[in-house]
């Protein structure tokens, strides 16, 4: 019986995470988009931080991370150095796009671009495109949580039955309390995270070396086996190229889960402060990959190098502490699977479906909570269970669809001589070199397909804004009141009239 005590651990923390989501929305009606798509706009730096910290560290930390550095090597720190920037995005951007949001009341990333281009088509395409990137994600997440529920019940638990027990625990709390229960159920997540991941590193280190230093470590990796300290990695299948883009595409990746979280601050200083302090929350990856590595020597047939941690900890370590670090891996997989899903169902609703059944507000919002089943059961639950990829691969393959907004964002806050033609053109242009470069020739001279998809997109929108009408002067005059007089001042642009 004691052999799933583990497993009993894990599943209690699914019972902690409902009573907590569920509670998170007490007393308040959920009717509405500004409630329960950003909490009303409360949330101070603490729980941002929490928020965004939980949702970016995910089952990648506590599996594909320590799977990468177990199959390929040092390829898997690229993760350290892409969070490393996106803290910085989130710095700079973070405040500018809550106070437009405050201002015109979006609640979208595809809303604010909706606004600024005056296009709801373009805004139900940057919907569409940049979700395929986000449900990539959230597949990543749930087929994560499915392995930890099968490995902890020794089989017991299905791949599939795992998949749709993770997405309706989610559905219960998400539903009943939307972004506050994020916020709260990731504040706990977050806590339980950061202590397992480093007593479970350091556990490691102290029974594979016999103290607390990971320098033992590392030196047996480059004296037995150089090839996993240097790129392409073990498997040879990580060039300078490759690795290098795929930081780069990460880095040009806004989310709709970052933008709605942004929205969701009490002030731009909130957001600030909590990127500021993000860098703090990302080194739990560090023993994790560490881990990775201990993982090569210990086991070296192993089949999934996804299941390396939660093997070593359910074979070697204390009952108690396998169980934590079965909590801790679901609580990182769910913590980012459900601002996923969130985002997806209030984009869907408020920016693609609104406009196109022309409902009102009334209407939209009520489906908004609703969509998430569907979203759940004919999306992410089925290709969660055919396990497409590795995790870390189907997340690489998602940055580069998620990417393709950059340019309109770019066009929302510095060049006012971008247009909905532009934008729309060079986004849908981006989107199918993204598909054809992943899919069919797979990163062409080992370049990143979003990154093809980018420099596409981009050319295209500059050169069809120049050819085309801008939005109107009213328009221009909100998004950019230092330039609508130059813009304006000697008439329209030629390209107007066309």
């Amino acid at each position: 019986m004691s052999i799933y005590i583990p497993f009993i651990i894990t599943v209690s923390y699914m019972v902690i995470a409902v009573l907590l989501g569920c509670f998170a929305g007490r007393g308040r009606s959920m009717k509405s988009a500004e409630e329960w798509g950003v909490g009303s706009r409360s949330m101070g730096p603490i729980m941002v931080y929490l928020l965004i910290g939980s949702g970016g560290v995910s089952a990648y930390t506590f599996m594909g991370s320590p799977g990468w550095a177990f199959s390929k090597g040092v390829p898997a720190l690229y993760v350290v150095v892409y969070l490393t920037y996106m803290g910085i995005i989130a710095w700079y951007f973070g405040p500018k796009v809550w106070e437009i949001g405050k201002k015109y009341n979006h609640v979208t990333q595809s809303a604010a671009i909706t606004d600024r281009y005056e296009s709801k088509q373009l805004g139900a395409l940057a919907s569409i495109v940049t979700s395929i990137g986000v449900l990539a994600y959230a597949v990543l997440q749930t087929t994560g949580a499915a392995y930890i529920l099968n490995v902890m019940s020794y089989g017991l638990i299905p791949t599939w039955v795992g998949v749709f027990l993770t997405l309706g625990v989610i559905s219960i709390y998400l539903y009943r309390s939307g972004l506050r229960a994020i916020g709260v159920t990731n504040a706990f997540q977050g806590g339980l995270m950061f202590v397992v991941s480093w007593f479970v590193g350091l556990w490691a280190t102290q029974q594979f070396t016999g103290g607390y230093s990971f320098r033992p470590i590392f030196e047996r990796v480059k004296t037995d086996i150089p090839e996993f300290l240097t790129l392409p990695g073990a498997l040879g299948d990580m060039n300078v190229q490759f690795w290098t883009t795929s930081i780069l595409i990460s880095v040009f990746s806004i989310w709709q889960t970052h933008w709605i979280q942004w929205m969701g601050a009490s002030s731009k200083s909130s957001i600030r402060r909590a990127a500021t302090l993000l860098p703090t929350f990302y080194i739990v990856l560090i023993p994790m990959i560490v881990v990775g590595f201990i993982g090569i020597f210990m086991y070296p047939n192993l089949a999934n190098s996804d299941t390396v941690a939660i093997q070593m900890a359910v074979d070697n370590m204390p009952v108690i502490v396998a169980g934590l670090l079965g909590a801790g891996t679901l609580a990182a997989a769910m913590s980012s699977s459900e601002p996923c899903i969130h985002a997806t169902a209030l984009s869907y609703s408020k920016d693609v479906l609104q406009p196109l059944f022309n409902w009102d507000n009334s209407t939209a919002n009520k489906w908004t909570r609703v969509i998430i089943f569907p979203i759940m059961g004919f999306i992410i639950a089925p290709i969660s269970i055919m396990e497409p990829a590795s995790l870390v691969y189907i997340l690489l393959i998602g940055y580069g669809f998620i990417g393709q907004a950059f340019p309109s964002i770019v066009g929302m806050f510095f060049w006012a001589r971008a247009t909905k033609h532009g934008a729309f053109w060079g986004l849908f242009g981006g989107f199918v070199v993204t598909v054809i470069f992943s899919f069919f020739y797979p990163h062409p001279f080992g370049i990143h397909a979003g990154v093809w998809g980018l420099v596409v997109n981009m050319s295209v929108f500059v050169m069809v804004s120049f050819m085309t009408k801008p939005a109107s002067k009213e328009t221009i005059e909100r998004f950019f009141p230092d330039m609508v007089d130059e813009l304006y001042e000697e008439g329209p642009p030629e390209a107007q009239v066309k």
